[in-house]
């Protein structure tokens, strides 16, 4: 299972800058709107130092991570909904991902041009929360006009399934209409599902990524200040990062070199390993591991996966024939040092397709071909 994050923001806030540090690929970053065209993609490894601690004590011949897809997706502008800049292309590539970084400009610069002459961080974000709200709305009113037909179908399947989705869709155009995103109305799980079909882009869950100067990381500036007391009103978690910095960090080709230059900066670990993670969580996903003398491997799994479920993430083969699960916890390996003592002291465990898989968890499946 492989997730997707989109960087998003309004042109020249640094975005491109951040995902050649994330993904630590060089992309084109230069100082004039739209630069970034396409979206550029990167596999990011998911920072996770269970995975190493395993491989220390199985020794195993490949150490596999599980990753974080990231996509540079071109800076937007208001209007972007009404196809603006290249509004409506990029608003598309949004759709695809699970979650939105929208970074934030938190610095002064006169040599960087802001696309709209000064800096205001709450104004950019509202900027790019209406034009998705707008971009949504445009849905909506289409999804209206096709449950007009469907409501006069013959078919109980199309005319119960419209019928269900009729009241919602009329809720999120008026919650739209007010520039408002869909995530403000208290949607059920089942009315999200009925709703998944449309990719609304402000039902996705979302982290603001403050992009500050390096003076700022040790010292809150009042951007950032201003950016969390604003993200107090829509539930949204907030990160501080110097893509400047973190594109720097990212050049350096050990963990000694990256150690030693973040302990410089008195920082205890990368801005970017916290967003990686933070982006993972906000999806509600878990990890659990495999291992073996040929290979040690990280699993994505989202909460709530079963054993049956997760043996389909490796393969669905696995999920069609599953039997059983072998099971014990990443802590209990660290307690008794080997996959031999964990048995031997009675805390491996043979679970059913029920079985409600954990963080941490180290399984090996047994399945029917």
């Amino acid at each position: 299972m492989q997730i997707s994050c989109g960087i998003i923001g309004l042109p020249n806030v640094g975005k491109s800058t951040l995902f050649s540090a994330l993904s630590s690929q060089t992309v084109e970053a230069k100082n004039y709107p739209f630069c970034t065209i396409e979206p550029n993609t990167g596999v990011v490894t998911l920072p996770d130092e269970r995975l190493t601690k395993i491989a220390d004590l199985i020794k195993p011949e490949k150490v596999v991570p599980t990753v974080v897809k990231f996509v540079d997706i071109a800076g937007i502008v208001k209007g972007a909904s009404k196809g603006e800049g290249l509004g409506n292309k990029f608003l598309g590539h949004i759709r695809e991902v699970e979650a939105i970084v929208n970074v934030v400009r938190c610095f002064d610069d006169d040599d960087i041009v802001h696309v709209d002459k000064k800096i205001d961080p709450i104004n950019d974000i509202e900027i790019i929360e209406t034009e998705l709200a707008l971009a949504d709305l445009a849905t909506i009113l289409k999804k209206q006009e096709n449950l007009k037909k469907q409501l006069k179908s013959k078919n109980k399947e199309i005319y119960d399934k419209a019928k269900f989705l009729e009241p919602i869709i009329n809720n999120l155009e008026k919650v739209l209409s007010d520039g408002k995103p869909a995530s403000t109305l208290d949607l059920t799980k089942k009315e999200k599902k009925a709703l998944s079909d449309l990719h609304l882009l402000t039902l996705k869950k979302k982290i603001y990524c403050c992009n500050v100067d390096e003076a700022s990381l040790k010292k809150e500036n009042d951007y950032v200040r201003s950016v969390k007391e604003y993200s107090k009103k829509t539930e949204t978690d907030v990160i501080t990062v110097c893509a400047k910095i973190e594109a720097e960090i990212a050049t350096l080709e050990t963990i000694k070199e990256r150690e030693f230059f973040l302990n410089d900066l008195g920082l205890k670990e990368s801005a970017l390993n916290i967003l990686i993670k933070k982006a993972y969580k906000l999806l509600d996903l878990k990890t659990f591991f495999t291992a073996g003398p040929s290979e040690v491997r990280a699993w994505t799994f989202k909460n709530g996966y079963t054993a049956q479920n997760c043996s389909g993430v490796i393969h669905t083969d696995f999920e069609k024939g599953f039997i059983k699960a072998e099971v014990y916890h990443y802590d209990t390996l660290l307690k008794y040092g080997s996959e031999q003592k964990v048995k031997e002291s009675g805390n491996l465990r043979i679970e059913g397709k029920e079985y409600l898989v954990k963080d941490g968890d180290i399984l090996f499946f047994r399945f029917n071909v």
